[in-house]
């Protein structure tokens, strides 16, 4: 069965806020809130991937500390823009 996109959103904006680290939970809340309701399929698929790695990659990706993997750069590069403000 088909998760309804509403439920979706819900669902990855309670995972962006329960993470392991504060710092994610803050960041990830923030870009959750203004963005998963304007994404595609494509970008929820993107972002739902992205709920499933490690808050200290995640981190050192965000703030730059690292590289990411290409296929979550594009939506790692969106985060930090919207950290950074």
């Amino acid at each position: 069965m088909t998760e309804p996109r509403d439920t979706r959103i819900k669902r990855m904006k309670m995972r962006s806020m329960r993470r392991g680290i504060k710092e994610m939970d803050l960041i990830l809340t923030a870009y959750a809130d203004r963005n998963l309701s304007l994404m595609d399929e494509d970008g929820l698929n993107t972002y739902d991937a992205l709920l499933h790695e490690n808050d200290q990659d995640l981190y050192q990706w965000v703030t730059g500390q690292a590289n990411p993997p290409v296929q979550l750069a594009d939506l790692i590069a969106d985060i930090a823009q919207t950290f950074q403000k």
